[in-house]
């Protein structure tokens, strides 16, 4: 069974399934973190190969709902080509949904739901033993939705100005320089990775040996 962990370069995924006897494979522009299969570059070069499973990380940074403010008109002067940055980031997150396999995107809370449709899932890392709060969008294709594994209490912190609250990861990220900090909240939480692995991994092999039987 071989999987295609597209957009990303932490490993996370890749090693998760991995570990599970899959021939797993992540791609990204950037080179991998973690050492193990991995294709530095555009990712539509091996896009339509033969994968069993692609799961998806397409970048979020012109879909996310945090970034909409910054595409009101008194914005345009400083971020002038943002609109073209979200229709080609629309037009990327797309490409996916091509995929004759079986695949998962993944996204935060954004204009996909609206431009595309809703996900078939919105899960927290909280559900697998991660105490920690992050509504993660999943857009699925041939595969069941994720169960909860573990849920857990999130850990949350309050604005010392009482107007918010926030979670850990994303907290202790705002320092970062902007790639470093793109680099790591994209990273996916080890206990999700974890579920996607075994739960999907289960499902798509069950799968296949019942296909041979027939």
């Amino acid at each position: 069974m071989r999987i295609l962990v597209a957009c990303e370069r932490s490993g996370v995924v890749r090693d998760a399934f991995s570990r599970i006897g899959w021939e797993a494979w992540s791609c990204d522009i950037q080179e991998t973190i973690s050492p193990g299969n991995h294709y530095t570059g555009d990712v539509r070069e091996i896009l339509f190969e033969k994968w069993d499973l692609v799961i998806a990380h397409p970048p979020c940074t012109y879909l996310t709902v945090t970034g909409n403010k910054w595409f009101l008109p008194q914005f345009d002067s400083k971020f002038p080509t943002r609109k073209q940055d979200r229709k080609e980031a629309i037009e990327f997150f797309r490409i996916f949904t091509k995929l004759q396999c079986a695949y998962a995107i993944e996204n935060p809370v954004g204009i996909m739901s609206t431009v595309y449709k809703k996900p078939d899932q919105i899960v927290h890392p909280y559900w697998f033993g991660e105490a920690e709060r992050k509504a993660t969008c999943l857009w699925l294709n041939k595969l069941p939705l994720l169960k909860a594994t573990n849920k857990v209490e999130p850990v949350i912190i309050k604005y010392k100005n009482g107007k918010g609250t926030d979670s850990r990861w994303h907290m202790a990220t705002m320092k970062l320089p902007p790639l470093e900090r793109m680099n790591a909240r994209s990273k996916t939480f080890q206990g999700v990775a974890n579920a996607m692995a075994i739960q999907w991994g289960a499902h798509l092999t069950k799968r296949a040996l019942d296909l041979r039987q027939q």
